[in-house]
């Protein structure tokens, strides 16, 4: 990878829709089995949730599993997609970059540095991410979407826990940060993803659906990972 750049394949990937399963509601005595599952089923962005227990109350998982999941992910033609919900991000995002990770989001919230951590991103070669809560304004992503960011994450759940409902308002969000954008960043939906709801989130603008329960709680991945993509309209 070229210091400095993201890859183009995670570039390319990132702008196609894609359905992108969280390994935060994978069975972890199996994970990697699991994650396997999904790869053989087509899937090419597997997202991976780290929490501190301080942004949001749960403790996950960081670089150690980053690592453990990269080669296998990486030989699949896959990307791994990282998604901080951490305080001060940007003391984590060279580890988490060494560790294999594609692509790194930050929350807007977590950190008064938001340019500086995008700047970060980029030169530990990764694609950049901002993500936003449900009570964020989209409008908090102006001033760094032009020129830093490759991708921009709507929560339309609160972070931190899997298996809530989708917030029906986000799909109005969605649609809003689809049109001030520009049209190389990719939009990623989190929180309450599955059958009923994925479809409208691509008709208002996000183009990378993060799905946990519905894939990792379901007794066959990879079967739900193809009823997601129909669900979706994703061929």
């Amino acid at each position: 990878m070229e210091t400095g750049q993201p890859a183009d394949t995670t570039l390319r990937l990132l702008r196609e829709r894609r359905i992108a399963p969280s390994i935060l509601s994978a069975d972890f005595a199996r994970l990697g089995d699991q994650v396997e599952e999904v790869l053989a089923a087509g899937a090419r962005v597997i997202h991976v949730d780290v929490m501190d227990g301080h942004f949001v109350p749960p403790i996950t998982f960081g670089p150690l599993i980053v690592e453990a999941l990269a080669d296998r992910i990486h030989r699949a033609g896959a990307v791994i997609d990282v998604h901080l919900m951490i305080e001060r991000p940007e003391r984590h995002v060279g580890d988490i970059a060494r560790a294999g990770a594609d692509s790194i989001t930050i929350h807007v919230e977590a950190t008064p540095h938001v340019h500086y951590t995008l700047s970060a991103i980029r030169e530990a070669g990764c694609a950049a991410g901002a993500a936003i809560c449900p009570a964020t304004p989209a409008a908090s992503l102006d001033e760094v979407g032009p020129e830093l960011l490759d991708l921009a994450l709507c929560m339309s759940v609160n972070p931190g826990w899997g298996g809530q409902e989708f917030i029906p308002w986000s799909l109005d969000k969605l649609a809003r940060m689809r049109r001030a954008l520009p049209g190389h960043v990719a939009v990623e939906v989190d929180g309450g993803v599955h059958e009923r709801t994925a479809r409208a989130c691509v008709e208002a603008g996000a183009n990378v659906l993060v799905t946990g329960s519905a894939v990792f709680g379901s007794p066959d991945p990879a079967a739900a990972y193809a009823a997601m993509l129909a669900a979706a309209g994703i061929v």
